[in-house]
């Protein structure tokens, strides 16, 4: 699959800090394609560059084969939704999405994120998810070649957030438009993505799917990012992996709590150390109770 966008290089300084550092990736046409990492990695700045809200101070920013991160905002073939959504209050979900200069049947767009019978409705008179619906319609319905997602679920309550999630997924295989998506919520890069690049403090430390990232993470950031893991005599190994068993590691059981198809398991290693553990339903330990932990070798992830 060929690439659509291209950085290549790019360091954004700031007079306190270097936010992004000699940065580079290609993402595919077509792609869902997120950056992953906490507050403060680099990823919205890399995000606002490749808008052209920010200019690298070293790089380039290549989309179809041409550099464009020379290009003001309005000459680039790229759009943005906002965490905010940034919609005009007074004006109806029509007057929203026919902001600017369409370049597609506004009908057409609205369909495809099913807001068809809302076109007279304001902001104020729509749910959240509604909301972004129309932020996303506005942006689309310009045809940008990239469209850029600077966290647009945050502002959801959690149980919207999981509804939307599947919209926003099958919305993005839909139109086909390839997606950049900026986030800091690990299980939402996981369901969406095609392909994540972790961030942390400016750099990237690992591109690759959603299993690869999380099934083989290539540093200790990644792998305690990307999930919870337990550290034991060095090595990193996800709950899921960690079993009861009649021999192995013994541990005090401190917590435990039914969560329908696992029950989660809090332990006290003999180091004082605590453990998480995945475990069946049926296994029911109260704490204070005392257990044996083992795990299979090829499990273990070591830096």
């Amino acid at each position: 699959m060929t690439a659509i966008l291209e950085l290549r290089g790019v360091s954004k300084n700031f007079p306190t800090h270097r936010a992004v550092d000699n940065l580079s990736l290609e993402i595919p046409r077509g792609a869902f394609f997120s950056l992953l990492g906490p507050s403060g990695c680099g990823k919205t700045t890399t995000l606002r560059m490749v808008a052209g809200f920010e200019s690298p101070t070293s790089g380039e920013i290549l989309l179809n084969g041409a550099r464009i991160d020379h290009l003001p905002p309005y000459r680039r073939s790229v759009n943005t939704v906002f965490q905010n959504y940034a919609l005009f209050p007074h004006l109806t979900v029509r007057g929203n999405v026919e902001f600017g200069k369409p370049k597609k049947s506004i009908d057409h767009v609205l369909e495809q994120v099913h807001l068809t019978g809302k076109e007279s409705r304001r902001p104020h008179e729509l749910s959240g998810g509604e909301r972004q619906r129309v932020a996303l319609a506005r942006a689309l319905v310009m045809e940008p070649d990239v469209l850029l997602l600077d966290e647009p679920l945050s502002a959801l309550d959690p149980l919207l957030r999981k509804e939307v999630r599947a919209e926003l997924k099958e919305l993005q295989r839909r139109v086909g438009v390839t997606f950049l998506f900026v986030t800091h919520d690990q299980e939402e890069a996981l369901e969406l993505s095609d392909q994540i690049a972790v961030m942390n403090q400016g750099v990237i430390e690992q591109i690759g799917t959603p299993q690869e990232i999380y099934q083989r993470p290539k540093t200790k950031f990644v792998a305690s990012f990307l999930g919870a893991m337990n550290w034991i005599n060095g090595a990193g190994i996800r709950p899921e992996c960690l079993r009861i068993a009649p021999e192995g590691l013994r541990a005090v059981v401190t917590n435990s709590a039914f969560l329908g198809s696992f029950v989660h398991i809090q332990a006290r290693l003999e180091n004082g150390e605590q453990v998480r553990a995945q475990v069946a339903p049926d296994q029911i330990l109260k704490p204070g109770e005392t257990v044996f932990l083992s795990w299979d070798e090829r499990d273990e992830k070591r830096f």
